[in-house]
């Protein structure tokens, strides 16, 4: 077995080098504040995939965001730009990489979970120093050296009684300091532990399905329980007992006539470039052969869809902009050939962009999902390729080439800017719903007037032969924000490709919109306070 929560894999025999067992744990935040020892605080270990993997740790600090990752990676590839090259060492040094345009302290080591327990090296440096000072007798330092000691190990004591108790090897959960981030509600998202592909053999995960919550074209979805061990919990008189402890995942199941579309979704989602705050988080694909499925498993959000949502909900223009900013930002990452830092990416075009493929995250972002007719833009795909993915997509939501099946296929940026007309689409459903454009009528999908399902054929007659878009009544747009989204709607849905905006220029303008708006309500506020 070579997955365990907290826990050791077992011994494989006859091999002269096995994988490392490091902790391994998604981009979390942490109250580690980069001074002397910290711990991890990751609750996962996992047999790295290849044996030349080692453990790594990353600490990032950005503004007062503080995070925490760790992994397994290859030394002899470059991570987030950057070479390994302390990897030898079995305790995991921290050392501060320039560069990035924030904090970035990394460290890696050869060790069984040594990227657990971390050391930041100004603080080891000075311990150090003091050590050295001690050992020739320099009486002036000496008092200064018992003050660093004592002051040590009040930190260390304090960080003891204060930070969340770790589970010991072999030793169960206990129900007081982990039980509660297993167990999900409805207030809050499933915020996984897990790094992608985080299965890295063929061994099943102790998955229960619990009820259906979803159903597609190619695939059934259902809330499951994803087995961490036992916690310990008290009883009546002081006397306890375990408990099975879970954390709360989504599982996309596949049938077998189904295979083609679970390979092209778990292919893109195997892409590391593409994780991000909003697109949805990736956790693994399993091959369930004895009852003929393919699975996906990925993190829960219980608020569901953007259009359920939309259907019960009426939004402030906060939420809009909130909405409506993170789903533009997911698509531009997308459709981005760069990192955050900067890296090369393979672009990826959706091409099934509606608000039911958008799933809404607790503090109302949204977050992408369903890349079964996902494509990578990879610029070794020849134009005879790339016609051969076909028309696809909900009618509802294609593009005037698509319906007329002329997408330019010189031209890559053809296929994101298919995305940027659904992209509009969307935002008008959530502006429709939003109280800042006066009344606010029962929600409808767009082009509502025609039937439930429409076909290509339909469709062609609203969007080509009529030239026809969703309704934009003045009414709305005596809202200054809702005019500028609106624009951004109408230039985006535009029948000329080519003029339609970028994913990554709407994203921009939402951000701006987001700027003005704190300025304006700061503005109010010192104009409220003044006598």
């Amino acid at each position: 077995m070579t997955f365990l929560a907290g826990g050791h894999p077992e011994a494989t025999p006859g091999l002269l080098k096995q994988s490392q067992l490091c902790k391994f744990c998604d981009v979390r935040p942490t109250n580690c504040t980069g001074v002397g020892r910290c711990e991890a605080g990751c609750e996962i270990s996992s047999t790295c995939a290849h044996t030349s993997e080692v453990c790594v740790t990353i600490w990032r600090k950005k503004d007062d965001n503080v995070t925490m990752d760790t992994i397994c990676h290859n030394p002899a590839l470059r991570l987030h730009g950057l070479l390994l090259d302390d990897y030898n060492n079995t305790k995991c040094e921290m050392k501060e990489r320039k560069g990035m345009g924030y904090k970035f302290f990394i460290c890696s080591c050869t060790y069984e979970e040594c990227n657990e327990h971390i050391y930041f090296s100004p603080f080891s440096d000075l311990l150090e120093q003091v050590v050295s000072v001690i050992l020739v007798s320099l009486v002036p330092l000496l008092v200064l050296a018992v003050l660093v000691v004592t002051s040590f190990y009040i930190y260390r004591v304090y960080r003891q009684r204060h930070a969340r108790p770790l589970r010991k090897r072999g030793q169960p959960l206990h129900y007081h300091d982990e039980h509660a981030n297993m167990m999900d509600d409805e207030g809050s998202d499933s915020s996984s532990t897990h790094a992608n592909n985080l299965n890295h053999n063929t061994e099943l995960l102790p998955i229960e399905l619990d009820a259906q919550v979803g159903k597609g074209r190619f695939a059934e979805v259902y809330r499951a329980k994803l087995k961490q061990g036992t916690v310990v919990v008290g009883g009546v008189g002081g006397v306890t007992g375990t408990e099975q402890a879970f954390e709360t995942v989504a599982v996309k199941i596949f049938q077998d006539e189904e295979y083609a579309s679970w390979k092209n979704e778990k292919d893109i989602f195997s892409d590391a470039d593409l994780r991000h705050e909003n697109v949805l988080h990736f956790l693994t694909a399993e091959e369930r052969k004895m009852h003929k499925q393919y699975w996906l498993i990925t993190a829960y959000h219980p608020r569901g869809s953007l259009q359920e949502h939309l259907i019960h909900h009426v939004v402030s223009w906060r939420d809009l902009w909130t909405l409506g900013g993170s789903l533009a930002r997911g698509i531009a990452h997308l459709h981005s050939d760069r990192t955050p830092c900067g890296r090369y990416k393979v672009p990826i075009v959706h091409r099934d962009i509606k608000s039911s493929n958008v799933l809404v995250k607790g503090d109302l972002t949204c977050v992408l999902c369903d890349f079964g007719l996902g494509l990578r833009l990879d610029n070794s795909l020849s134009v005879d390729e790339l016609a051969n993915s076909g028309q696809v997509g909900t009618a509802r939501y294609m593009a005037p080439e698509v319906l007329e099946s002329r997408i330019n296929l010189e031209n890559i940026e053809s296929f994101k800017q298919t995305d940027v007309y659904s992209m509009a689409l969307v935002l008008w459903e959530i502006t429709s719903r939003c109280s800042a454009i006066g009344e606010v009528k029962e929600y409808e999908p767009p082009f509502g007037k025609v039937r439930e399902h429409p076909c290509v054929e339909s469709m062609k007659d609203s969007v080509l032969r009529d030239r026809g878009r969703p309704e934009i009544p003045n009414t709305w747009i005596n809202h200054p924000g809702i005019q500028t989204v609106c624009a951004s709607i109408d230039e985006c849905w535009d029948h000329d490709p080519e003029a339609r905006l970028t994913a990554h220029c709407v994203a921009e303008r939402f951000n701006e919109m987001e700027h003005l708006d704190k300025l304006s309500n700061h503005s109010d506020e010192i104009q409220y306070s003044e006598p």
